[in-house]
């Protein structure tokens, strides 16, 4: 799959860059792509640096917890829902502490602890896969879910609206937790289909019951608040959140007599062979990503969009948020760039910057994800993964979407 993917990428590109030159004229389009091409490789090695620093300080600390026993009680604790959500995956073992983990710090906004602690839950992951080129069924679930992007508190997308001067910021915080749960659910769902996971099961149902209850409980209690106090309080509770985990880790070492500066130092070694090992397969997606971005692809795809909204007589306005939709799955920084470009062409508190701002909060960065996570473990045929986390990322736009209307009108 990511070999069709990654050649259709730079086919596509090959012929929008065709159809602006014989077409449009514009023969500047190949030096472009070329320049993007070498732009991106650059980029790679920028982004792989800075995820270094990130993975030795959080697999440090992660070695301290699996040492004091932090992660087997958790892994203990969600045993019984795992174990029917990854029936491959034996009850206790280290991977379903990591990946609980990680699911905590993405739905909190920390995407710089939820990284280094999901690579190392595909590790774990790996340990059990019969065939290592090859990602297993609790592999593409917890990559879906991952990439499927539950955030209860988008403190980043607040960070962006103040920066560019809206009079409320955390405006977009309900729509961001509508949207983010249908993609969440969206990505369950398809994994649950293709994989045939009994959903219905008394004790998944309880647990994903119970999931949903505090979402919901947790949503209302935050709607409850005004505009400031809900910014200040995201703001204290991710960052609280995070502190609160590392003192835990060091207290909990120390209670069970683990040496912690040398448990910590042990752990960071593993920094520098998984940035190591991720580096190819980053510079591999990125650099086909910047040449369809520069080929002038995805341009066409919203004219065509527009075009469509016009001719069945839908408000349109909705396509000029899309360019961040549309870059998302394949870039990061790349979307941050098309929502501060929509926040400052429309205004900040437009219509487009605020559905822009929604479609950033509730979708992740799937063929980033991909490369990352699977480059770390040398996976290269991905089965059913791109699908249904494309198929999460498409509900999280079309609900963004629809929210957007709901909410702004």
């Amino acid at each position: 799959m990511l070999n069709r993917l990654w050649l259709g990428f730079f086919l596509t590109a090959a012929l929008a860059a065709l159809a602006q030159w014989l077409v449009g004229g514009n023969a500047g389009v190949f030096a472009a792509m070329m320049a993007s091409l070498f732009d991106m490789a650059r980029l790679s090695v920028e982004v792989m640096i800075l995820l270094f620093g990130t993975l030795t300080l959080w697999l440090g600390f992660l070695r301290i917890a699996e040492q004091a026993g932090l992660i087997d009680l958790l892994a203990r604790a969600l045993g019984p829902l795992f174990e029917r959500l990854m029936p491959g995956v034996p009850r206790g073992h280290p991977a379903i502490g990591l990946i609980t983990l990680n699911f905590a710090a993405n739905m909190l906004g920390m995407d710089n602890a939820a990284t280094p602690i999901g690579l190392r839950a595909m590790r774990e992951l790996q340990t059990l896969n019969p065939d290592p080129a090859t990602a297993s069924n609790a592999q593409i679930l917890f990559i879906v879910l991952h990439s499927s992007s539950l955030v209860l508190l988008p403190v980043t997308i607040f960070m962006y609206r103040l920066q560019q001067g809206a009079h409320d910021p955390t405006v977009v915080f309900l729509p961001i937790l509508f949207a983010t749960f249908a993609s969440a659910a969206t990505g369950l769902l398809s994994v649950a289909f293709m994989q045939k996971l009994p959903l219905f099961n008394r004790v998944v149902l309880a647990w994903l019951g119970g999931f949903a209850l505090l979402f919901a409980t947790f949503t209302t209690l935050l709607a409850s608040l005004t505009p400031a106090t809900l910014a200040a309080f995201s703001s204290l509770a991710g960052n609280l959140a995070l502190f609160a985990i590392v003192l835990l880790f060091l207290i909990a070492g120390a209670i069970r007599k683990v040496p912690v500066y040398e448990s910590f130092v042990d752990g960071a070694k593993q920094g520098f062979e998984v940035a190591r090992d991720v580096l190819p397969y980053l510079v591999a997606m990125l650099c086909a990503v910047g040449v369809l971005r520069a080929s002038g692809a995805l341009d066409l795809a919203l004219d065509g969009i527009r075009w469509l909204a016009d001719v069945a007589g839908l408000d349109a306005r909705f396509v000029d948020a899309l360019p961040t939709a549309l870059v998302k799955p394949f870039s990061g920084s790349a979307a941050r760039a098309m929502l501060i470009e929509t926040m400052k062409s429309h205004g900040v508190d437009s219509f487009p910057a605020l559905l822009a701002a929604t479609v950033q909060g509730s979708t992740e960065t799937t063929f980033y994800v991909l490369a990352v996570y699977f480059g770390a473990v040398g996976i290269q045929r991905a089965r059913h993964t791109v699908g249904c986390a494309l198929a999460a990322d498409l509900a999280g736009v079309l609900a963004s979407i629809a929210v957007c209307y709901w909410f702004f009108g």
